[in-house]
C-alpha cells in the first residue's frame, strides 16, 4: 500500500516530462553542432571549440523551457543553411542568385528586418488604440519574422566574411553596425518572451519604439555613412573574447532598454488611474503590479548578463592591453551604468521601493545606458577608438 501511494505521489523527472519534440529538438541542436565541427574545425581554436560545446545544450535547454524559440531557431538554421548553399565559395553569386539578392545575403536579410520591425511597432500602436486581437497577432508575427531575418542577416554575414578572405572572416559583433541590429535581436526576443508569458501584447506599441529607433539608426548608418560593408578585424577584436563578451554586452543593453519602455508604460498607466481610468492608456495595458514586476524581472536579467560582460571585459583588456582595468572612457561609462543598475536593485530588495519612482529611475537609467552604448562612441575616444562613428 505505501509503495503504491509512493508511486502514485511521486513526480515525473524534468526529462521524463520532456516530449518527443523536445527530444526531436535535442537531436537537431547536437546534428547542427557537429555540422559546425566538422565544416569550421579549421578555423576554429581550442576556445571555439570550448564555446561550441557550451552554448549548444544551453540552446536545447533554452528551447525546452521556451517552445517558441525552437521554432525561430529552426527557421533561421534552414535560411541560414540555404544562403550558405546558394553561395557556395562564391561570393559574388550574392549579386546573381535570386533567393541571395532580394532576400537571403546578409544585407537583403537586414533590410527585411527593419522593414518588419517597423511594420509590427504600427500594428501594436493599432492594437493599443483599436483593442482588436487579431491585430495584435500580426503585430507577434511581424516581430517574430523580423527577429529571425536579422538573425539570419548575422549568419550569413558572418559566412560571407570568410568568403571574403580567411584573414578577414570573423563573428558579426566587432562595430556598431554589427551590433545595432544584435541588439534589435535581443530586445525583441526578451520582449516576445515576456509577451508570450504574461500575456502583455500591449507592451509592444512601446518596446517596439525603441527597436524601430535602432533600425533608423542603423538605416542611417548604413545610407550615409556607408558602414554596411565587412571589414578586417582591427587587432584587439581579434579574440575569442569576443564571442563571449559581446553579445552578454547586449542581453543586458537590451534587458535595460526593455524595463525603460515598461517603465514608460507604467507612468502613462499610473498617470491615466486618476485622469482618465476610461480612456484606452488604462484599460488596455496591464495592472501596474504586474509592469512594476517586469520591469524588475527586466533589471535583474539585464544587471546579471552586464556584471558577467564587464567581467569577461575585463578578462580581454588584460590580454590585449596588459591590464583588467584602463579608465578608458568606455570602461568608466559601463561601471556608472553598473553602478545606476545595482543601486536600483539595491533600493528595490533591501529597501522595498517600486512603482513611480522606480519607473522613472529605470527610464533615466536607459540614457545613462544608451550614452555609455552609443554616446562614448560619438563624443570620446580612448582604447575603444575602433567603435567611434
Amino acid at each position: 500500500m505505501e509503495n503504491t501511494l509512493q508511486q502514485q505521489y511521486r513526480q515525473p523527472s524534468y526529462f521524463q516530462l520532456r516530449t518527443a519534440f523536445d527530444w526531436l529538438w535535442a537531436a537537431l541542436a547536437a546534428a547542427g553542432a557537429a555540422y559546425i565541427y566538422a565544416q569550421y574545425q579549421a578555423l576554429m581554436d581550442g576556445y571555439e571549440i570550448a564555446i561550441l560545446l557550451v552554448t549548444t545544450p544551453l540552446l536545447i535547454w533554452l528551447g525546452w523551457s521556451w517552445p517558441a524559440l525552437k521554432k525561430f531557431s529552426l527557421t533561421v538554421a534552414v535560411f541560414s543553411l540555404l544562403a550558405i548553399s546558394g553561395y557556395g565559395n562564391d561570393l559574388s553569386a550574392g549579386e546573381t542568385a535570386f533567393l541571395l539578392k532580394y532576400l537571403l545575403a546578409s544585407q537583403s536579410a537586414i533590410m527585411w528586418m527593419s522593414a518588419l520591425y517597423v511594420m509590427a511597432t504600427i500594428a501594436y500602436v493599432g492594437l493599443l488604440l483599436s483593442g482588436r486581437e487579431f491585430i495584435g497577432k500580426v503585430a507577434s508575427a511581424l516581430t517574430w519574422s523580423a527577429t529571425a531575418m536579422g538573425m539570419t542577416g548575422l549568419m550569413v554575414r558572418w559566412r560571407e566574411s570568410y568568403l571574403m578572405g580567411a584573414d578577414v572572416g570573423h563573428i558579426p559583433v566587432s562595430n556598431l553596425y554589427e551590433v545595432f541590429i544584435l541588439f534589435a535581436i535581443m530586445t525583441a526576443l526578451l520582449y516576445l518572451h515576456y509577451e508570450q508569458h504574461y500575456k502583455t501584447r500591449s507592451l509592444g506599441a512601446f518596446v517596439l519604439l525603441v527597436i524601430s529607433a535602432a533600425v533608423g539608426f542603423l538605416l542611417w548608418y548604413t545610407f550615409d555613412r556607408h558602414a554596411d560593408g565587412i571589414q578586417p578585424l582591427v587587432p584587439a577584436l581579434n579574440s575569442y573574447w569576443m564571442k563571449i563578451h559581446v553579445p552578454a554586452n547586449f542581453v543586458g543593453y537590451g534587458a535595460f532598454s526593455l524595463a525603460a519602455m515598461i517603465g514608460v508604460a507604467f507612468v502613462l498607466k499610473n498617470r491615466a488611474e486618476t485622469v482618465n481610468p476610461q480612456g484606452f492608456i488604462h484599460t488596455r495595458l496591464p495592472e501596474l503590479a504586474l509592469l512594476d514586476d517586469l520591469m524588475y524581472k527586466a533589471i535583474a536579467l539585464g544587471f546579471a548578463f552586464f556584471t558577467l560582460a564587464t567581467i569577461l571585459g575585463a578578462l580581454w583588456a588584460a590580454e590585449a592591453w596588459g591590464g583588467y582595468w584602463s579608465w578608458d572612457p568606455k570602461e568608466t561609462w559601463a561601471l556608472i551604468v553598473w553602478l545606476n543598475y545595482a543601486a536600483w536593485l539595491h533600493m528595490r530588495l533591501t529597501k522595498g521601493w517600486n512603482g513611480k519612482p522606480m519607473a522613472w529611475w529605470a527610464i533615466i537609467g536607459f540614457f545613462v545606458t544608451l550614452f555609455a552604448f552609443l554616446g562614448v562612441n560619438m563624443f570620446l575616444s580612448g582604447l575603444h577608438s575602433y567603435g567611434e562613428l
